[in-house]
């Protein structure tokens, strides 16, 4: 079985990583915090309630800054290690820990120095922890942490927010489920108004996690007494009331020995009327063990959850830290590597997308099976082979001689008029799959994580890839439209040589077929020029355009899927390949240029996991024996 003393230095170990490499709880939710899951015992209480000779009791030793107002103003760990009988007691920051202090009044400056070094001479907090360990052989195996007094006013030099703020941080350290509360209470003030069992009970309503200390016993008015509180008849918690006596003002004034103080402290309640049933369970000494052995068995009980959960955070680091990449090399030759590497992933990203293997691809084909059928149907094609017009631009085609059979060049004119038509949808074709592709482009980059650690790059490859896809539209375009001028160039023989046999027969008086003896001429001419004579002719365009079309329906895609789609593919950055392979080591040094906030959250990562990985071997230290 583990012993007290390897469990509670297991957790002083810990906590002194956690503070060295930048956990210590408080607001910070970028990584999940070991500090909170470290059990821990905070002590709390207003201003004047006795707090620190409390702790000072319980060391033995006088070493706290004292005075008036805020005297605490960042948080003390005080480890305590109890050593062999005979040993000499010394004391030891942990940043300075390569000295050790013999004299307990060079501790006291030195905490309110270090203080003053990172909140100033003002009278501000911070949230900062001091870490004090105290090697002593009058001591038990404990961990408290002292937090600031709790205050209703702010004083002269203090943010009328120091109310507020110091509770705040009182609140983060206790609010924690790990936490064990210490409450302290003067005895001569009503316990409805002390400011640490209020608290207490915000936090910890069943008072699971309370230790409710009463202070000052010796200093209630004659014939009272706070039998009431510490049995737990006016405030019951799951855990005994202890009643302490500390060093008067007087005795600390002559700086009596702590020592003395304890026994005096065990004399008062062995011979006091009123405590006397209970001297066996009060006085710090009773309270440091009392403390150190639930501290312990807390430890014991949460040291699985603790290690579940630093191997969980081992491993979402390590992720991260691939995510985030390793620091680059300083020579030109592996800076290229890396560009080209990264270039690599932003592209094989980019032909997921388009494959189907992410969305987004699927856009183009919406292109060639809505967009385009749509824009080929809302050509004006009703206008320019209406009635009126089919008999203008048949009229003017003919000239001063007018068409004998078929009006061939009426004809060709309303057909190159069509065709002109769909120049327009076979260009928005290609500016449609243009805008998905550079959208597909953005969403890579995004998707890239390798890149995000280098905007310079990430820009450059934007640059380039926007640009190439530009190149591959202008020849998209001329391709499609090309296949219209292909159109217009070469009329399908086939569909004119049918028109003479869909001449309509001349029609004679009554509605009746001409015969074939009657004035042959003056039936053409009849017929060349009525109306159902341009309705047929629009009806014949009608038909061809409409052939063209679907011919058109087909190509344009196919066109446009080998001159944007197909490139984009395979020579995205073909060009950007080459003018980067001829580039210095300087200038490729630029586009490795990391995002500073990358630069900072790579860095906190690992501290992090150097943090998880150091309270991993900790935890594998300690002797799990059965």
């Amino acid at each position: 079985m583990t012993t007290m003393e390897s469990l509670i230095g297991l957790v002083n170990r810990i906590q002194r990583a956690c503070t060295v490499l930048g956990d210590y709880g408080g607001g910070d939710n970028t990584f999940s915090s070991l500090w909170e899951a470290l059990p821990s015992v905070a002590v709390v209480g207003g201003q004047s309630s006795g707090k620190s000779s409390v702790l000072e009791s319980i060391v033995g030793r006088d070493f706290l800054p004292r005075g008036s107002g805020i005297v605490t103003r960042r948080p003390l760990v005080l480890q305590l290690h109890k050593t062999d009988e005979g040993t000499q007691e010394y004391a030891e920051f942990l940043h300075l820990s390569k000295r050790r202090f013999t004299d307990f009044s060079a501790v006291r400056k030195e905490i309110q120095d270090e203080t003053d070094r990172v909140t100033g001479r003002s009278k501000m907090i911070s949230p900062v922890p001091i870490h004090l360990s105290i090697y002593s052989p009058n001591v038990v195996n404990l961990t408290l942490i002292d937090l600031p007094g709790l205050t209703k006013v702010a004083v002269e030099g203090q943010p009328e927010s120091i109310v507020e703020d110091i509770e705040n941080m009182v609140r983060s350290y206790v609010e924690k489920p790990n936490s064990i509360i210490l409450a302290i209470s003067p005895a001569n003030q009503d316990i409805a108004t002390s400011d640490a069992i209020k608290l207490a009970r915000e936090v910890d309503p069943a008072g699971e996690r309370t230790f409710g200390v009463m202070t000052k016993l010796d200093l209630m008015d004659k014939g009272t007494n706070a039998l009431d509180v510490i049995e737990g008849r006016s405030y019951r918690l799951q855990h005994p009331w202890v009643g302490v006596v500390n060093r008067s003002q007087a005795d600390i004034n002559k700086n009596t020995d702590m020592i003395v103080a304890r026994r005096k402290e065990r004399e008062y309640f062995a011979t006091s009327p009123d405590y006397g049933h209970l001297a066996n369970r009060m006085g710090s000494e009773y309270l440091a063990k009392l403390l150190s052995q639930h501290l312990e068995s807390v430890i014991r009980a949460r040291i699985p959850s603790i290690t579940s959960l630093i191997n969980k955070s081992i491993d979402e680091l390590e992720s991260e830290m691939d995510h985030l990449g390793r620091p680059i090399a300083v020579d030109a030759g592996a800076q290229l590597y890396t560009i080209l590497e990264l270039c690599r992933a932003f592209d094989r990203i980019f032909k997921e997308h388009l494959d189907g293997g992410r969305p987004g691809g699927d856009r183009i084909y919406g292109v060639f099976d809505n967009q385009l059928p749509a824009a080929l149907r809302k050509l004006p094609f009703d206008r320019h082979l209406s009635m009126q017009n089919v008999r203008k631009v048949v009229s003017e085609a003919d000239g001063y001689q007018p068409h004998l059979i078929a009006p061939e060049q009426g004809y060709r004119r309303l057909i190159e008029g069509s065709l002109n038509y769909f120049r327009g949808p076979a260009e928005a074709s290609v500016d449609a799959v243009h805008f998905v592709l550079k959208e597909l482009v953005r969403k890579s980059l995004a998707e890239t994580q390798e890149l995000r650690r280098f905007p310079s790059l990430q820009a450059e490859i934007a640059g380039a890839a926007n640009e190439a896809l530009e190149r591959f539209r202008d020849e998209s375009k001329k391709s499609t439209l090309r296949l219209v001028d292909m159109e217009s160039s070469y009329l399908t023989v086939e569909f004119f040589r049918r028109l003479p046999q869909e001449v309509e027969k001349p029609v004679g008086p009554g509605g009746k077929p001409g015969h074939p003896g009657g004035n042959p001429a003056a039936n053409a001419a009849v017929d060349r020029y009525s109306e159902g004579h341009f309705r047929r002719i629009g009806s014949n365009v009608s038909s061809y355009v409409g052939m063209v079309s679907e011919t058109l329906r087909n190509t344009i895609p196919k066109a446009v899927v080998h001159c944007q789609v197909r490139e984009a593919k395979t020579s995205l950055l073909n060009h950007f390949y080459i003018q980067i392979g001829k580039r210095e080591g300087k200038q490729l040094g630029q586009l490795l240029d990391e995002d500073p906030a990358l630069m900072e959250r790579r860095l906190l990562c690992a501290k992090r996991l150097e943090l998880y990985k150091s309270a991993r071997d900790e935890v594998d230290s300690v002797s799990w024996v059965r």
